[in-house]
């Protein structure tokens, strides 16, 4: 037993380093909020805020809009026209599709 324990390095026996090797060895690969939890969560973080900011824009310009069809009633008379395809009597409202239908393939 001697002999095996006098060819190990003294650094290697040393209690305080081995101590620092397996906290170390907990707090990044076992615990409940390991290295890799952490870097998920940070993705993520980045995303929600990018989302954050989309919907922020988007509000603000539902806003606008809103502000618009409350002060002008021609831009209501525009916002039913484009989103509801309604029409003025003695008008006829033809509507051309973007998008070729699938059924007929």
């Amino acid at each position: 037993m001697n002999r095996i324990l006098t060819h190990i390095p003294a650094w290697v026996k040393n209690k305080y380093l081995i101590s620092f090797a397996v906290f170390c060895v907990i707090i990044l690969f076992l615990d409940k909020n390991d290295l890799l939890t952490q870097l998920d969560r940070k993705k993520e973080l980045q995303g929600l805020n990018h989302s954050k900011a989309y919907y922020t824009r988007e509000i603000n310009k539902l806003e606008k809009v809103y502000q618009d069809l409350i002060s002008d009633p021609r831009a209501i008379e525009k916002f039913a026209r484009e989103n509801y395809f309604m029409k003025r009597e003695n008008e006829d409202l033809f509507i051309i599709s973007e998008k070729p239908d699938q059924a007929k393939n």
